[in-house]
């Protein structure tokens, strides 16, 4: 079979829930992601090493500033690339797709929306609720 495009996936509507091609598609789209998160952090590292000295005490502040929040994106970005790398793993070990709480297939819709997805719909609202339950 040819390459699934996303609209392949969304409209999908076989019994062969995660067959070959769909976790193709997803591991292609999972590395492509993988590779965008590790040129930016490139990107970055070469930014921050040509930091310009400036005398004025308002320009180093925003630029200070600037920085941090590049680093505080970078570091969401570092979380984001271990949950793809580990999300990789399930795709090698045949168990992507489905609720790590409940066994049960999370839906291609949610993962092409979400591809790092380890929980449905339902497992995921239930986690927030006992969160914000438990938080007060």
């Amino acid at each position: 079979m040819a390459k699934l495009t996303e609209q392949d996936i969304i409209n999908w509507s076989g019994d062969d829930y995660m067959n070959a091609d769909h976790l193709e598609f997803f591991k292609e789209r999972l590395l492509q992601m993988q590779q965008e998160l590790l040129s930016n952090a490139t990107a970055t590292a070469s930014h921050l090493q040509e930091q310009e000295a400036t005398p004025d005490p308002a320009d180093r502040a925003t630029l200070e500033e600037e920085y941090a929040l590049e680093l505080r994106t970078r570091d969401r970005e570092r979380k984001l690339l271990q949950k793809i790398q580990s999300t990789l793993r399930l795709i090698e070990d045949g168990s992507y797709g489905y609720c790590e709480d409940t066994g049960e297939p999370i839906g291609l819709k949610r993962l092409l929306a979400r591809p790092t997805a380890s929980l449905s719909v339902e497992a995921q609202e239930r986690r927030e609720r006992m969160k914000r339950q438990y938080a007060d």
